[in-house]
């Protein structure tokens, strides 16, 4: 399947999102691999690892960037060569990418039950909104995760936790976006979030 969605966050930032419906050999096929991310496709293990990683790739040319153009730090963050801003995801079945003038993260997560067993690991200050007793509490669950996830990609820096460092400011499911903040070393940094769900899979993207 080709592109499934595209958002337009502002005019510096787009998202765009992949439904992986095509086998391996199809991905594959049309790409042009750098030697590395060749390498890299062909040591994973699990084929939905593998068509994550070649939908991502589909994702970039629809962009108008190749796998030359991309990137990645020591810290695992991922660069464009032209100095725009980058976050990848994937998640079973569906993958996506957010590009932007300023820094930006993005994450997909589909919505599981279990995700409740680990809410104390992450969520600390949300609980004051956020409950067991919620019709929606897996659905927001899921968002608060998202958006921190997405968080952690944006700032790429070692030593920071979910529960700790990240705070999302409380919201309703039709609301789409919220704020959140990163308390860190004395310093607070404030961020734009927006999320949206689709076949029992929540996206949530930061922009500053």
């Amino acid at each position: 399947m080709p592109l499934y969605k595209t958002l337009i966050s502002n005019s510096q930032t787009t998202v765009k999102i992949w439904k992986i419906t095509e086998s391996y050999e199809d991905l594959l096929r049309p790409l042009d691999l750098k030697s590395n991310s060749l390498e890299r496709v062909l040591g994973m293990k699990s084929e939905l690892h593998q068509r994550g990683f070649l939908s991502v790739r589909h994702l970039l040319r629809d962009f108008g960037y190749t796998d030359q153009d991309l990137y990645y730090d020591e810290n695992g963050k991922p660069h464009l060569k032209d100095g725009k801003h980058i976050s990848i995801t994937h998640s079973f079945t569906f993958s996506g990418v957010i590009i932007s003038d300023s820094e930006v993260g993005i994450d997909i997560e589909k919505q599981r039950e279990k995700i409740a067993i680990i809410a104390k690991k992450f969520v600390d200050y949300e609980f004051n909104y956020v409950s067991e007793k919620d019709e929606d509490y897996i659905k927001k669950l899921t968002i608060i995760w998202g958006i921190k996830e997405s968080l952690y990609k944006l700032f790429a820096t070692p030593g920071m936790l979910f529960r700790e460092h990240f705070l999302v400011i409380p919201f309703m499911l039709d609301d789409n976006e919220t704020v959140a903040w990163i308390d860190y070393k004395n310093k607070k940094y404030r961020y734009n979030t927006h999320f949206l769900e689709f076949e029992g899979f929540t996206c949530a993207f930061v922009t500053t």
